[in-house]
C-alpha cells in the first residue's frame, strides 16, 4: 500500500511542490516549524533513510543540498538545518528548514501559513531550485 508521501509525490495529493525530479520530490510541511519547512522525499518508497543503498542514499542528499541550496536563496538565512526523524510516516523523509539559531528547530511550536503563503514560499523556493 503506497504511503501519504507516495501519494504526494504522484500528485494524488496535493501539495505544495519546492522541487522535483524523477527520483525525489520536496514539498512544504502541512504543519511548519519554520517559514519554508521543507520535506525531501524519495519516490521510490523506503521506510528507513538507511535502509536505502549507498548511490541511492547519495543521490538523495545531493537532490535535498540542492533543495537547502534554494530554500537559503529565497529565504536568506545562517543555514539550512536538516533533521531525519522519521517516525510518522513510513516513508524515508528530510526535514529542511532555515535557521539563525539552532533554537529554531524546535519541533515543539510551529507557524501557522495561510494558504497564500504557502503557496508563495513554495514557488519562491521552486524558483530558485529550477534556476540552479
Amino acid at each position: 500500500m503506497a504511503t501519504i508521501f507516495s501519494k504526494i509525490a504522484a500528485g494524488e495529493i496535493p501539495s505544495y511542490k519546492c522541487a522535483e525530479s524523477d527520483k525525489f520530490y520536496a514539498f512544504l510541511d502541512i504543519n511548519p516549524v519554520v517559514k519554508a519547512h521543507t520535506l525531501v522525499v524519495p519516490r521510490k518508497e523506503v521506510d528507513y533513510i538507511f535502509d536505502m543503498a549507498d548511490d541511492e542514499l547519495a543521490e538523495f542528499e545531493v537532490f535535498a543540498k540542492q533543495v537547502a541550496l534554494a530554500i537559503r536563496k529565497a529565504f536568506p538565512c545562517k543555514k539550512v538545518a536538516q533533521v531525519v526523524l522519521g517516525l510518522e510516516v513510513d516513508h524515508a523523509h528530510i526535514h529542511l528548514m532555515p535557521i539563525n539559531t539552532e533554537g529554531d528547530v524546535d519541533f515543539h511550536k510551529h507557524v501557522k501559513l495561510t494558504d497564500e503563503e504557502m503557496k508563495d514560499t513554495a514557488a519562491r523556493i521552486l524558483k530558485e531550485f529550477e534556476a540552479l
